[in-house]
Parts: structure tokens; sequence; C-alpha cells
């Protein structure tokens, strides 16, 4: 596939070399179109050493060639990355004062732009008006992830990271390599998985909840692999705020009740190949609702509070493996969160788990206030019945963590 790779000129410009690095291994053919001002952050010498071809990013360079049309005439794929609030600008505005503005311009394939900024910037009424008019020109505009941005500031406009990038922009050519359903060459055509995401909230009264802190990333994750794949996806999603991932169909569910009904309601239909449990399901809930908002007292010297009595949820992950009985299908994967306590460590708790649920693979992972939980990265431990080996994947991206997962799943199918 040609692939046009644009560079704006942010500090997260040397990301983009491994963005490059993951297209030219996948075997594409890359043409990097850097701006001037990203020629400043990365040299011209890295862009041409990685790809293999001469770059630049004037108009007037190769002239007889008429580059700034051709470029974007020849394209299957136009990916910016990063694209700066400048260029956002300057692409929903139509100009074309640079070999990347005039590519933009005459491209009729797929483009991506994958955003990076402070948060002010991205958070401006301005660069929301721009990011509006492009998609809705149909650009691909990758939400930026949260994190660390330049010096101490931290926040939504962090570059996501090159995995992602690359699924998202591969993900956004019509049956291209990638892309969801396409089925070429995807070790998951053909198959229909459930994968549940996000975590469960038990409603105290009208206003509260118990809760937990999964994101959802992680099986957000799972689902837009198992999709690139070639996978039918059904995801069951538990309060997450994030994009749907594409070729996904999304069951929204709140509490752990309506999450057991979702998945439970999926597999009944006797297509499921796999069932991958990620999501954070509460292991209890209050045993009453309040349906009005539960006061405190205001007498003097009253410090009392109210005494909430809690009830089991079921246990979903065990109930599927039980409803399943002697049979192969659906594989069914599970997902430890652990903390460790004084009877052992997270792979002791793990393995205990694995032998208690019956699962056929268990994903363990370390949890805590500042791990995995909300972050963009993860480390899990691969566990099998039957076996003492463990496959530790990580520190790496959630989108590296689940294509580890299917890698091992996929072999087990029958």
């Amino acid at each position: 596939m040609r692939v046009v790779l644009g560079v704006s000129g942010g500090i997260a410009a040397y990301k983009a070399a491994l963005v490059l690095r993951l297209l030219t291994e996948a075997g594409h053919q890359v043409t990097v179109v850097p701006t001037a001002a990203a020629l400043r952050f990365v040299g011209a010498p890295t862009w041409e050493a990685l790809s293999g071809r001469p770059v630049t990013s004037e108009v007037w360079d190769d002239v007889p060639s008429v580059n700034h049309v051709r470029l974007g005439q020849e394209a299957d794929l136009v990916l910016v990355a990063p694209a700066t609030a400048d260029l956002l600008a300057r692409a929903a505005s139509g100009l074309a004062d640079d070999l990347l503005t005039t590519t933009l311009l005459a491209a009729r394939c797929p483009v991506v732009l994958a955003p990076a900024m402070h948060t002010e910037m991205w958070d401006h009424p301005a660069t929301v008006a721009n990011v509006a008019t492009l998609r809705a020109r149909g650009v691909t505009v990758v939400d930026p992830a949260s994190g660390r941005l330049t010096g101490t500031d931290t926040g939504p406009g962090r570059l996501p990271d090159p995995e992602d990038i690359v699924a998202a922009a591969l993900a956004a050519v019509p049956g291209g390599a990638g892309a969801p359903g396409s089925g070429t060459g995807g070790d998951l055509a053909g198959r229909h998985v459930v994968v549940s995401a996000g975590g469960t909230r038990e409603p105290l009264d009208p206003v509260r909840f118990l809760g937990n802190r999964s994101s959802g990333k992680q099986g957000y994750a799972v689902a837009a692999d198992a999709a690139r794949r070639g996978a039918r996806v059904t995801l069951v999603s538990a309060n997450v705020a994030l994009a749907v991932p594409d070729g996904c169909e999304v069951v929204a569910v709140g509490t752990a009740l309506e999450l057991q009904q979702a998945v439970t309601a999926a597999v009944a239909a006797g297509d499921v190949d796999a069932v991958v449990m990620a999501a954070a399901v509460a292991d209890f809930r209050p045993a009453r609702y309040a349906e009005a908002k539960i006061k405190k007292s205001h007498g003097q010297g009253d410090e009392s509070a109210p005494t909430i009595e809690l009830v089991r949820n079921p246990d979903v992950l065990a109930g599927l493996v039980r409803d399943r009985g002697q049979h192969d299908r659906p594989y069914i994967v599970g997902f430890a969160a652990e903390t460790g306590d004084g009877t052992g460590d997270v792979l002791d708790l793990a393995r205990a788990k694995l032998a208690r649920k019956g699962c056929d693979l268990l994903v363990a992972n370390e949890v805590g206030t500042d791990k995995t939980f909300g972050e963009d990265t993860s480390t899990v431990h691969l566990l099998r019945p039957g076996t003492e080996e463990t496959v530790t994947v990580g520190p790496v991206t959630k989108t590296a963590v689940a294509e580890a997962i299917w890698d091992t799943v996929v072999p087990q199918l029958p």
C-alpha cells in the first residue's frame, strides 16, 4: 500500500519515526512529507534513512513530476502524525501553502489525522470547530491520548502511541490490511467474539453508586484488534467514555446484572467462538436501592453515617464456564486485576483464580492507584490451566497486550 506520512511541527514529531518504522516493517511503501517546522524537530536524513525515499517539504522540488498533486492522487492512505493545531486549521480551511497541505487537498484516499498539542489548544473552540469540519468531510481524526505533555503539563493532547495510530490508519482503508471485517489474511475472519469492557456501577440512590476505576481502554483495545483480524465483534461496554472501535457492535450496560444478561444473551445465540471478559465487574451491590438521595444528619454533634448492606453479584465468568459444560466453544478468557495481599502476590492470587474459575486463559495484571487503570500501558501475565508456564507481556501499550492475547487465543480455537 502506498502511504503518505505527513509530519507537522510539534515536539511529538519524533514519535512519527516509530510510526514510519511500523508501516515499513508491515510492507507498505511510505513517503514522508514533513512541514518546514517539522524538519526543525527531526531532520530530512532521518526520514530518508527510515523510509528509503527522498524527503522534501517544498512544492518547488521535483517540479516536473508535479509532486504537490501526484502524491495525493497516487496514495492509498494519507496519515498525518502529529497533526498540530496549525495543521488542523490549515487543512480545515483548505489552505495549500506547502507540500503537505497540497497533498491533503489532492488526496482522494482515506485521510487520517493524529493530533498532538497542549490541552488548552485542543479544547479551544477554534480547534473543536476545525476537527468537526474535517470529520464532517470524512477525515478520520484520532482523539489524542491523555497524559504527560511538554514540560510538567498533563491532560488530553498527547499523541497516541504509534501502534494505536497505525491501527487506526489501516482500519480507515476499506478492505485494506487491518481494516475491520476485511477478511484478507485475518486470522479471526468468519469468527464471532464477545468482549466485555469498562467497569460496572451499582447504584446506591439516584446520585451515587459503587464503582471502580476501570477506563475500558484494555477491553476496547481487545475488541479493536479482533475487528482488525476480521472478526465480528460484540462489545459489551460498561460505563466507558471512549470512541467505539470500527467494526464493533456495542451493547451498553451499567450494572453487573445488566452485563451478565448482555453477555449471556450474546453467547446464547450459539455462534460465538470466544469470549474475553475484560470488564471490571463489581463483586458486590447494595442490598437495597434508595429511591431518594440518602441524606446526612444535621443534628449537633451527630457524626453518624448510614450503614450500607451489600450482597454478592453473580460470578459472570464462572457462570459462562459452567453453562458451557463439556463443550469446547466458546473459548473463554478471564481477567484478574489484583493488588496482592497477605495471602499471596499477584501471580499467586491469579493462579488460584484460574483454578477456581475454570476459564481457558487468564490475563493477570497488577493494579493500584497509579497502576494500569486509566493508563495507556500495562504489564500482564498470561496463564493457562494445566501448565505452570507464565507468559509476561509488558510494559507495552494496551494495543500490544490485546495482540498478545489474540495471538495466544487464535491457535486454540476449534
